[in-house]
C-alpha cells in the first residue's frame, strides 16, 4: 500500500467541534463531518455531517462554532447514534485532518472502537510546502483560491465541521501538487505529514490550545 501513489489509500477527511479543551476528559463532541477522497479528490456523495447531542445543556462559550446552539443541539442524534454511521466511512482509512491530531484524540475517546490507517495532518505539510503564508485551514485556502469552491460544495461558513472537512479535503491535494512535480507515494507523503494512529507525540513548543481563537490553525 505505501509504495502506491498517495491518492490510492483509503483516505477520509474529517473535522469535528467540541465542548472546549477546559472539558478535559469530559469534552463533548458537538458537530463532526467527514467525506472521502476518491482518486484525490472529495467525493460529495460520500459526505457525512451532523450536529450530536452531548447529553447535557452546552452555555454558550466564544470558542464553540458560530451557529450552535443549545437549542439545536436537543434534537440531534446522540454519541451513540452517530457512533453507528460514522464507523464504517472511516473505519480502517487514514484521517486527513488540519492539526488532525487534535480532532483523532477526542474522536477515538468517544469512539474507541473505530480503527484507522494512520493521520495525515495537512498543518505539517503546508509547514513544509508553503513559506510566507500564515498556516490557518482559511488562510491556506484562500491563498490557493479554494475558499469559494468549498463554501459553493458546503453551503456553510469555516470554523464550522463541514466547511474545514472539505476544505481540507481540497487543500491536500494542492498542497502535494505544490510540493510535488509529480505524484508522490503515500509514504513519501507520510513522510511529511503522517501521523501514527497511536501516536502521543506533544504538540511543538508554542503550538495553540485546541480553543485558543486568536491563534488556532484552524481559525
Amino acid at each position: 500500500m505505501t509504495s502506491t501513489n498517495w491518492f490510492h489509500a483509503p483516505l477520509a477527511a474529517l473535522d469535528l467541534e467540541g465542548t472546549g479543551g477546559q472539558d478535559k476528559d469530559h469534552e463533548a463532541i458537538l458537530e463532526i463531518a467527514t467525506v472521502r477522497l476518491i482518486d484525490g479528490r472529495p467525493d460529495y456523495n460520500t459526505a457525512f455531517h451532523t450536529l450530536i447531542n452531548p447529553g447535557r445543556p452546552v452555555p454558550h462559550r466564544p470558542w464553540i462554532s458560530p451557529g450552535i446552539t443549545d437549542a439545536d443541539l436537543t434534537t440531534a442524534p446522540t454519541t451513540a447514534e452517530v457512533g453507528a454511521r460514522l464507523k464504517p466511512m472511516v473505519h480502517g482509512c487514514y484521517l486527513v485532518g488540519h492539526n488532525v491530531r487534535v480532532d483523532w484524540k477526542l474522536l477515538h475517546r468517544h469512539y474507541p472502537t473505530i480503527t484507522i490507517a494512520g493521520l495525515i495532518d495537512t498543518l505539517r505539510l503546508a509547514r513544509t510546502a508553503v513559506h510566507g503564508v500564515h498556516h490557518s485551514l482559511t488562510s491556506l485556502l484562500d491563498h490557493f483560491a479554494l475558499t469559494d469552491e468549498v463554501t459553493a460544495a458546503t453551503g456553510s461558513r469555516p470554523h464550522r465541521a463541514l466547511w474545514d472537512t472539505v476544505g481540507t479535503a481540497l487543500l491536500l491535494p494542492t498542497l502535494v501538487q505544490h510540493h510535488w512535480a509529480r505524484e508522490p507515494t503515500l509514504t513519501t507523503l507520510l513522510g511529511l505529514a503522517g501521523i501514527p494512529a497511536d501516536s502521543h507525540i506533544p504538540s511543538p513548543p508554542g503550538q495553540p490550545a485546541l480553543f485558543d481563537l486568536d491563534a488556532h490553525p484552524d481559525v
